[in-house]
């Protein structure tokens, strides 16, 4: 997988600002058979940054409905909050 298949989206939350701002800490939507070390270098060479640290979770789609008797459900992706080095950030705008 190449780096743009790995890293899907950066997250824009009120959560996410507060880390950015705090703790230099970006959420990043990754592919789900992505590893830790695959998203750092991804995460790497798409902003050209220095990652220190990365953690992943995976997160269960929630049920959905649209004025339908049948239930649908959003799918499942992972989460990945990547900590960089002092000094480096992401710019998100």
């Amino acid at each position: 997988m190449n780096a743009f298949e790995i890293i899907k989206t950066v997250r824009l939350t009120e959560k996410g600002t507060r880390q950015a701002e705090k703790f230099n800490q970006y959420t990043v939507v990754a592919d789900p058979r992505a590893n830790k070390t695959q998203i750092r270098q991804a995460v790497q060479e798409l902003f050209k940054v220095k990652v220190t640290n990365v953690n992943t979770l995976n997160v269960r789609g929630k049920a959905r409905r649209k004025r339908t008797a049948q239930a649908g459900r959003a799918s499942n992706w992972k989460k990945a909050i990547v900590t960089l080095k002092d000094g480096d950030k992401i710019v998100l705008t």
